[in-house]
Order: C-alpha cells, then sequence, then structure tokens
C-alpha cells in the first residue's frame, strides 16, 4: 500500500545518505591522511573546531572590498523663492517633503487629517483615480506620510517620467480642490483610524502620544499627532487654506529626487514650482508659529480594560503598559550621536524578539531585564528627536499585579546608565548602530527620507561614512557625560492599562533621583 512504500523510501533514503558519507570519509582518509579522517569522522564526538580556522584544502576566499564611503554626493540647489532642491544620483526614485508641525493656532491634528487628504482631486486631475493612473503609465506610485514634524509627499517612478512626477507632485500640494465630498470621506477615515487606534493589541502608537503629551505638556510636540475626535468636524476647508498659507511656503519645503541628474532635477523645479501660485493665495506676512519645544515632564495615565485586546485560541494576556522618559537632546546637537548609541546600548525588546537591530540579546534592556525576570513581556528602550529637543524613553509591560516591581526595575535601569560603560559593550553598541545605519540606508525609501529630511533641517547633509566616523569617536566618558545630563530632567511617565499598582509621580521622580533607583518603601495596613 502507499505507506509502505513511503516508509520504503525513506529507509532507501537514509541508506543512500550514509553510503554518501561513508564515500567522503574515505575520499578524505585518501585525501589527507589518518589523521584528518579521525579529526573529522570522530564517532565519540563533536571534533573542537574553531569556526573561524579555514578547513584544509579549501581554497582561501576572495571578498568584495569597499572603502566605506558614499560615491554620490548629494547636491543642493536653492531657487529663487526660497525652495530647496536636493539630489542624490542613486537608485530611482522621487520625493517630495516639506515642513509640517501641529500648532495650538489651528485645530491639533491638523497633520493628520490633511495625510488622509492627500493626492484627492486638483486643479489638474479630477480625482484620485486619475493621479493613480498617471502614475501607472511610469510605473510609479504615490504616498504621504506625517509625523510630530514633518509631512512628506513621495512619489516613485522611472526617471523618464520626472516632468510628469513633479508637475504631480506640485499640482497635489498646491493646487488641492478640497471638495465637501472629499472633506467627509476624510473624516470618516480619521473617525476610523481613532477607533482602530484604541482597539489594536500593540499599545505602542498610544502609549507614543501619551509620553509627548507627558513630556510637552500643551505646546509644539506635545500636541496630538492623530486629529483628537473633538476636532474632526472643526476642520472645514477656510481652516485648511488658512494653515496651508501660512506653512505650506516654499522657503519651508525641500523637493529631493533620489536617482536623477541634478540639473534635470533643478530645471523641472523652475518650470513647475518657482512661479506657481497657490489656491490658497499668498501673503507677504505669514503667520507661522515658531515656539521652541518646552520640556515640562509629567504624567499621562489612562485607566484601560486590556483582558480582551486579542481574542484566539492563544490570546494576550491582560498587560500594564509603562513609559518612562527623560530629556534627551536635539537631532542638531553634537551629543546626538552619543545618545543613539547609548539608546542601542540599552536595546531589548519583547520576551520573544531576541533578534534584529536593537533587540539583541546583548542589551542592557535583554541582559538585565527580560533575562533576569521572566514575568516581563516586553522592556524596549526608544529615541525620539526633534529640532529643539529629545526624549529617551523605555516601554516595558507586564501582570498588572508586577506593575510596582516592574517600575522599579526600569528606574534602577536608568540609574545605571550614568555608571561606566564596558568597553566591550560600547564597542559591540556602535557596531550595532553603524551596521543598522548601512543596511536601512541600503533601502530606496530610506535613502530619500534622509535627504530630505536633513536637508530639511540643516541646509545640507551628512554622508553616512560621516556618521559612521562620529559613531566611531563616542567615548565612554561621552556616554557618562550625556546621561548624567539626562537624569537632572523630571521623568515624563505614560501608563496604559490596569494601574492599581502604579506608584505615583513623585515616587518615581524619587526613584530616579536616588543613587540606587529604588522607589521609596511603602507600607500598607491592609492588603
Amino acid at each position: 500500500d502507499s505507506i509502505s512504500i513511503w516508509y520504503l523510501y525513506l529507509l532507501l533514503k537514509e541508506i543512500f545518505l550514509s553510503h554518501c558519507c561513508q564515500v567522503l570519509l574515505f575520499y578524505c582518509h585518501l585525501r589527507y591522511g589518518i589523521a584528518a579522517y579521525r579529526k573529522y569522522s570522530s564517532g565519540g564526538g563533536y571534533p573542537n573546531i574553531s569556526l573561524s580556522t579555514p578547513l584544509p584544502g579549501i581554497p582561501k576566499p576572495l571578498f568584495a572590498s569597499v572603502d566605506g564611503q558614499e560615491k554620490y554626493e548629494t547636491k543642493i540647489t536653492t531657487l529663487e523663492n526660497g525652495l530647496k532642491v536636493a539630489s542624490q544620483n542613486k537608485f530611482g526614485q522621487f520625493l517630495w517633503i516639506l515642513s509640517l508641525s501641529s500648532f495650538s493656532k489651528y485645530p491639533s491634528g491638523i497633520a493628520h487629517f490633511l495625510e488622509k487628504l492627500a493626492f484627492s482631486s486638483t486643479a489638474q486631475y479630477g480625482s484620485k483615480d486619475e493621479i493613480l493612473l498617471t502614475l501607472e503609465k511610469h510605473g510609479g506610485i504615490c504616498d504621504c506620510q506625517t509625523s510630530r514634524d514633518t509631512t512628506m509627499y513621495a512619489v516613485s517612478a522611472e526617471v523618464k517620467g520626472l516632468d510628469t512626477v513633479v508637475s504631480l507632485l506640485s499640482d497635489a500640494v498646491l493646487q488641492p480642490r478640497l471638495l465637501d465630498e472629499e472633506l467627509e470621506m476624510t473624516r470618516m477615515a480619521v473617525r476610523f483610524e481613532l477607533e482602530d487606534l484604541n482597539m489594536r493589541p500593540d499599545p505602542e502608537p498610544l502609549l507614543t502620544e501619551m509620553i509627548h503629551a507627558a513630556a510637552y505638556r500643551g505646546n509644539t510636540v506635545g500636541l496630538p499627532r492623530f486629529c483628537p475626535a473633538e476636532n474632526v468636524d472643526k476642520i472645514d476647508k477656510n481652516v485648511l487654506h488658512s494653515y496651508l498659507r501660512n506653512y505650506y511656503r516654499p522657503e519651508r519645503m525641500v523637493l529631493a529626487g533620489v536617482g536623477i541628474e541634478h540639473e534635470q532635477l533643478v530645471e523641472s523645479a523652475r518650470k513647475y514650482l518657482l512661479d506657481v501660485k497657490p489656491v490658497w493665495g499668498t501673503s507677504s506676512a505669514p503667520n507661522v508659529d515658531l515656539s521652541v519645544a518646552q520640556y515640562t515632564g509629567g504624567i499621562v495615565k489612562m485607566e484601560k480594560d486590556m483582558s480582551d485586546v486579542s481574542l484566539g485560541p492563544t490570546p494576550i494576556p491582560e498587560l500594564t503598559h509603562i513609559m518612562i522618559g527623560l530629556e534627551s537632546c536635539s537631532y542638531l546637537e553634537d551629543d546626538f550621536i552619543p545618545f543613539a548609541v547609548l539608546n542601542m546600548m540599552m536595546g531589548g525588546g519583547g520576551s520573544f524578539s531576541a533578534g534584529g537591530p536593537g533587540k539583541g540579546m546583548f542589551t542592557r534592556l535583554y541582559l538585565n531585564v527580560l533575562n533576569r525576570h521572566h514575568w516581563m513581556y516586553n522592556a524596549t528602550s526608544y529615541h525620539h528627536s526633534y529640532e529643539d529637543s529629545g526624549l529617551l524613553c523605555i516601554h516595558a509591560s507586564a501582570d498588572p499585579r508586577q506593575v510596582r516591581e516592574m517600575v522599579e526595575i526600569i528606574t534602577r535601569e536608568f540609574i545605571q546608565m550614568g555608571g561606566s560603560a564596558g568597553e566591550m559593550e560600547l564597542e559591540r553598541a556602535k557596531t550595532q548602530l553603524k551596521s543598522m545605519l548601512m543596511m536601512n540606508l541600503e533601502s530606496r525609501p530610506v535613502i530619500f527620507e534622509d535627504v530630505g529630511r536633513q536637508v530639511l533641517s540643516t541646509g545640507k547633509r551628512k554622508l553616512p561614512h560621516e556618521l559612521c566616523h562620529l559613531i566611531s569617536s563616542v567615548t565612554a566618558g561621552d556616554i557618562k557625560r550625556v546621561t548624567t545630563k539626562m537624569l537632572r530632567s523630571k521623568p515624563a511617565v505614560a501608563a496604559l492599562g490596569d494601574l492599581m499598582e502604579l506608584p505615583s509621580y513623585e515616587h518615581i521622580q524619587a526613584a530616579l533621583s536616588s543613587k540606587d533607583g529604588r522607589l521609596p518603601r511603602t507600607y500598607r495596613l491592609f492588603r
């Protein structure tokens, strides 16, 4: 029968493989002698051979060599109206990027609203479908993404379609029609995303919102990135035109192209972006909010039932999520690189995520936290940096009954950052950071985002080999200095879930001001 035939096949296969091994060992015996035969065929145990020792008789490999430097320089031209044109003649994509933030003079979340409204009907194109069909002729796609300080309108297409792409971008950004039905569809999309944000099992986006609200209470990057539900109906065509008139200005924009000759990109920019009048008109005195981010510290708590965040045969257990952060620095400061190395040194991850950049098994949060405290489900370090300030924080998750102990473990890790970093630990973190930097810059979307963001914020671009040199120059003294400075700031705390065992903000602040990071003892009459 079929089962017998299958067993016979497996038996013959085993005999064949065994015969092949015997032939290979016999060849080794003839070629290299009895010593080599015994070395590689000992039946008693595994041979004690170093993985760095080459096998005998194997030709020496020849590896490709590189000088580690970027071959293609980033070229930058500023047009007469203030718009910057940057290009990197590598790969094959285009990007339009412009500065944008949520400011108090407008309803919070207006950038999120515009993200959903992007690439709708324009003066030249009657609908989003027409835009997509035009891009398809050049193998192109489009996307719009907003962060706390930047909005990116991006198009990827063939180089031959450069004029069409720049013309389309100009039309999408400067000539949107903002029809009533489009605004209503955008309101529906925003409401759906807000509902999804509160229902998804991964709490990281919501915690990030909360930690920024705690760290920069009521100002600049502390304002909501997602449009609050109460502001959805307040945003109409007049509000959008007022906002666009003040912030979508040439001097706040960068047209960045990757995989295109610089002269061609500048020529297209002059043709479609130099003397174009936006649909909202122009104003000689823009009412731009130039507020500087003010770090305040504080706590934002949200009591939430996390017992049913995921259903199925293996549901996620009920967890309480805590994020504690301290002020770091702006990405324009020299200390930005040491903070990036410190963040990589802390690393961490989830209890089942041992691999990947930033989650390595040799990072402190993995060795000192997840390895020693099996009941903790997550301990991850994040570093957010902006033009005026920055935030280094640790996100941890555990059962609600062990929240107090979890918070104390995290505060102790913050205090231990101020100690001396070991030479091997520091070198490993620097190597991992350089590796992650170079690996990310292999991706085309990342490289043109890097070009756009750097030119937008600094007016120039540091090449990868320059950044690698800065990373290599970081010393243990630099890590200790930036950590000591960071520990002087007030903590920012975000807490989500069952918070019955959460220590008070004053106790967390006292722990971060102590020598050992321990929370003040509390005594209860009744348990």
